[in-house]
């Protein structure tokens, strides 16, 4: 399925963003007004061996990206490309033939639960404490590390391959880098997903490596965000010699994107899942309350580090009405179907579909609806499933809150589901916080843009950027306290049931 969004103009300057995302990938062309010239969105399935274990196949996104590019190029006409930007799924991950660029195995995919055992058995050796003290992150199934490992176990050969040198690891961006331009590169906020990386000393860390039986010579080359770390060669669909020049994890992207570049700025995303992410400047927050800390972006040789609450599932819960209950029919009809009823009856909705992320760390939860009566309806269902993604945001901004050790002013939001107003308005009147809109929402797509552009002097500063990000609308709370506190405390409820 392909989407289109285009802007006439004469032949122009540009810089391409490549948002590969979990369910597909968009193309964005900007110029140096910060106007979106065109983009195309190109979607691929996941999938679903068994219960629990969740894959991409390589050659379908390569597939998509070289379609939404062409895509976005043809409808934006005669450009000159100054740039490729890359941001992507973040803890995905695969290995694939130095050589002959053949994938081992499928990628396994952030959401991907098959190493639940051996997180709790590493944290039944006491091992938690050390790995989040040099990532900033917990021993959970969601990132690369023990998914890295798990193909190295069970693929055959692979390990003394990767000894030898002979397979290359990556996420997401590092792959994209590679089929563009031959780098075996990645980024430090997208390296700060592995628990392979360190923080503090910017590096892989050969003790973490040891941990996870991680050999380092297949790993990728950290380098800045905004940095030409290649040139495109021996494409079809761009021309040899653009700079590939920016890279950055999609929520770090997302931040970036928002222009939360000051201390204490924060930015929700709602795509497949939700993120909440708070820019704590040069020096690295630990969490006290189940949140990560997580690199954020480094520019020339400069860390900047962010609070992190993972929400799983967020926009997957839509896709989950519409796919897998029938429900509606598209993703957008559910606004105007959960605004049919003025509340939920009384239903609440856990999205823990793919386990419980920030602040409750529990991959074992599952979805719940509670209290279904006779009168249950499916706009019922509908709103129950926005108001749940609304309040798993407040458990996390809640946790965020006490960390940073202040209360939030406002928060800048993004993504499709973004658009919808319903739960827009819901989510800041439970946070009672005022929620800002930009006018671009695919913040993720711009902050790969805006790092590429400043590798390549595209754009001046971060100061030009922050002028040209607009915003559209802005919702301030207006739920009264008790309706508040009556949401919170059915929410407080089932999460303990799930």
């Amino acid at each position: 399925m392909i989407h289109m969004a285009l802007k006439e103009t004469a032949m122009t300057q540009v810089v391409i963003a490549i948002d590969q995302g979990t369910t597909g990938t968009t193309a964005l062309l900007l110029d140096q007004e910060v106007s979106v010239v065109a983009s195309a969105n190109v979607e691929f399935p996941n999938h679903y061996p068994q219960p629990g274990h969740v894959e991409h196949d390589l050659e379908e996104i390569w597939t998509s990206v070289v379609s939404a590019i062409k895509t976005a190029l043809a409808a934006a006409g005669p450009v000159e490309i100054m740039a490729v930007g890359i941001t992507n799924q973040r803890e995905t991950c695969l290995f694939w033939d130095r050589e002959t660029g053949e994938p081992i195995h499928r990628a396994l995919v952030w959401q991907d639960r098959r190493t639940t055992e051996m997180c709790a058995a590493l944290k039944a050796e006491g091992l938690e404490d050390e790995v989040r003290a040099k990532t900033g992150l917990l021993l959970d199934p969601y990132f690369s590390g023990t998914k890295a490992k798990w193909m190295l176990d069970h693929v055959p050969g692979a390990r003394q391959r990767a000894e030898k040198g002979e397979i290359l690891f990556g996420t997401i961006d590092t792959w994209l880098a590679w089929r563009l331009c031959g780098a075996h590169v990645t980024d430090p906020s997208n390296a700060s997903r592995t628990l392979l990386f360190n923080i503090h000393t910017m590096d892989w860390d050969l003790g973490l490596l040891a941990l996870l039986d991680i050999p380092v010579q297949c790993l990728p080359k950290i380098c800045d965000n905004a940095e030409v770390v290649g040139h495109t060669a021996g494409l079809d669909f761009l021309n040899d010699g653009i700079a590939v020049a920016g890279m950055a994890g999609d929520q770090q992207a997302a931040l970036f994107g928002s222009a939360c570049f000051g201390r204490g700025e924060a930015k929700c995303t709602y795509g497949t899942g939700a993120f909440i992410l708070m820019n704590t400047g040069a020096t690295p927050v630990a969490s006290q309350h189940g949140l990560l800390t997580t690199v954020a972006w480094r520019i020339a040789g400069e860390t900047c580090y962010a609070l992190e609450g993972s929400a799983f599932i967020a926009g997957a819960a839509v896709q989950w009405l519409r796919d897998g209950l029938g429900i509606i029919d598209s993703a957008e009809e559910i606004e105007a179907l959960a605004a049919s009823v003025p509340d939920a009856g009384g239903l609440v909705f856990v999205p823990a579909l793919a386990g419980l992320g920030a602040p409750h760390w529990r991959p074992d939860a599952r979805g719940m609806l509670s209290g279904i009566t006779g009168g249950t309806t499916r706009a019922h269902i509908a709103r129950a499933v926005l108001e749940g993604v609304a309040l798993q945001i407040a458990d996390i901004l809640k946790a965020m809150e006490a960390d940073a050790g202040d209360r939030l002013a406002l928060l800048k939001v993004d993504g499709g589901a973004a658009r919808n107003n319903l739960l827009m308005q819901f989510q800041c009147d439970i946070l009672k916080t005022s929620t800002v809109r930009p006018t671009v929402l695919e913040t993720t797509g711009l902050g790969a843009a805006f790092l590429a552009g400043l590798a390549v002097g595209f754009w001046d500063s971060m100061d030009c950027l922050r002028q040209a990000w607009v915003e559209d609308s802005t919702f301030f709370p207006d739920m009264r306290d008790d309706v508040v506190a009556g949401h919170l405390r059915a929410w407080e409820k089932a999460v303990a049931k799930a």
